[in-house]
């Protein structure tokens, strides 16, 4: 229980003396005294009583209330026991030291006071340990998280929600405010260590020892765990636990449903026939779409694939769910097209993600909209896509389909083994050359082709003489076989560096 709750019991009838601002301070037990300094008696979190039979002089008051500070109390009760009034000097004292005073009516007894919220505190602990087993049998029942969230907030007063990375609402005990849940989705993403609270609600990792933060879920309560006694402590990990079981649940690799869009994607990938596809689309429930987007993604690091599909398919949270299957590490997804920006919402969630990608590197391409005809062909420019973004900076990059000109989509289509062979003949004897003679051979062929064959802008690009320039193009010439006046091998050139 925390101060103001004893403001608003009026079977005590305590006032508020000063500390209207410090009320919510937890109270986690009631200790009565009369010595002039009992600081070496507290532990932090009391409501001490006292008749002020230590007080002597002014001097008295302010060498008790410091002792109290010290102390870490949460709030001091008294009465004069003979007046029934409080001295000027200990009220200033409680007001210069930030200790809550609160007026005791001279008529009630500190046994009373003890009693009462004595009380009050073995009722909240004892609910703690009835929610624990309600919580057990609420799983037992098969009924998921709704009715466990539901009654910590109705019976404990615990609001509390789960949610995934994304900022999406898994279950809660009330309704929670969507930027209210993207804020705590930050926390958690960006939080050194876990729990932790922030603006008013503490936050607990549901898997944090085995999942990926990324991966992972997480709990979120109204208040600072750090005031809840030691049950209350447990019951979070409890519900994380819970949580970490209906993660389990709910993933459906192995479903029907699941399995199904493991086969889809497959059989997109190996370009199976129309009437093995089909069907299946209708079974995920894309069927019958104007279009598809398709979407790849790796992970190199300590994500793992059944982690990386989970990941997949919260950034493509939207109207309809995709269909996700996993093929050699590479995540492919399926989703149908509408009037959104599939790239944009992808770019988006990555870059919310990035906090946690401390040891992952995730690289995403997406593919423009295509008929189910060409499912095929929006995965491979999907795949090149996430292949180029490899090549850029930051834990976490998307390429998305306006970003590939014709000749990449055209080279989207050809096997990894053939654009492998065509890249190591054309550049691997530059780049062997380089390494020995630091001839910048490779940067020389970029500019000449990007100077599109000009002697005089390329060597002023490179800031070389033309003399030098030439005898570098001859070099490449040389070690290539191929002649850079011709267009045919000025192409070649151009696509192999693309491809490198």
């Amino acid at each position: 229980m925390r101060l103001n709750a004893l403001a608003g019991m009026p079977e005590l009838g305590l006032s508020v003396v000063t500390g209207h601002d410090e009320l919510e301070r937890p109270v986690r037990w009631v200790v009565t005294t009369d010595l002039l300094d009992p600081g070496r008696y507290l532990t932090g979190g009391e409501l001490v009583l006292t008749g002020l039979i230590w007080r002597r002089s002014a001097d008295d008051s302010e060498t008790f209330v410091r002792a109290l500070a010290r102390a870490g109390v949460s709030g001091l009760g008294a009465c004069e026991a003979r007046s029934g009034d409080l001295p000027p000097d200990l009220v200033e004292a409680c007001r210069r030291h930030r200790v809550p005073l609160f007026h005791v009516p001279p008529e009630l007894s500190f046994a009373e006071v003890t009693e009462h919220i004595v009380r009050h505190l073995s009722t909240a602990r004892a609910s703690d340990v009835t929610a624990v087993l309600d919580r057990h049998r609420q799983l037992v029942a098969g009924a998921g998280l709704d009715p466990v969230l539901e009654m910590i907030g109705r019976d404990l007063g615990m609001r509390c929600w789960v949610l995934t990375p994304s900022g999406r609402l898994v279950s809660g005990s009330s309704p929670l405010d969507p930027g209210t849940a993207t804020a705590l989705a930050t926390t958690f993403l960006t939080a050194r260590r876990l729990p932790c609270t922030r603006a008013g609600y503490s936050v607990f990792p549901v898997d944090e020892q085995t999942t990926s933060r990324v991966a992972d879920w997480f709990v979120a309560f109204e208040g600072r765990y750090s005031d809840w006694p030691e049950e209350r402590r447990a019951l979070a990990g409890e519900l994380a636990a819970v949580a970490a079981v209906e993660r389990v649940r709910l993933d459906d690799r192995l479903s029907p449903e699941g399995r199904i869009a493991q086969e889809l994607v497959r059989l997109v990938v190996t370009e199976g026939k129309a009437s093995d596809i089909l069907p299946r689309l209708e079974v995920t429930g894309l069927a019958g779409a104007p279009g598809y987007v398709a979407l790849a993604a790796a992970a190199h690091g300590a994500l793992r694939p059944a982690e990386l599909r989970s990941v997949i398919k919260e950034l493509l949270q939207g109207p309809a769910a995709p269909a996700v299957g996993v093929v050699d590490d590479e995540a492919i997804a399926l989703v149908p097209a509408d009037d959104t920006d599939v790239t944009a919402r992808v770019r988006a969630a990555v870059q919310h993600l990035s906090p946690a990608l401390t040891d992952t590197r995730l690289t995403v391409g997406v593919s423009g909209a295509a008929p189910v005809e060409g499912l095929r062909g929006a995965v491979e420019e999907a795949r090149f896509a996430r292949r180029l973004a490899e090549g850029r900076p930051g834990q976490g990059a998307v390429v998305g389909h306006e970003e590939l000109a014709t000749h990449v989509l055209l080279l989207a289509s050809v096997p990894d083994d053939v654009r492998h062979v065509f890249k190591v003949r054309l550049l691997d004897p530059l780049r062997s050359y380089d390494q020995v003679h630091k001839a910048d051979l490779v940067r020389t062929l970029e500019a000449f082709l990007q100077c599109s064959g000009s002697w005089t802008k390329c060597s002023e690009l490179l800031h070389v003489h033309v003399n030098t320039l030439r005898y570098r193009i001859q070099r490449i010439q040389d070690l290539t076989g191929r002649d850079l006046s011709r267009l045919e091998d000025r192409v070649d050139f151009f696509l192999a560096l693309r491809l490198g």
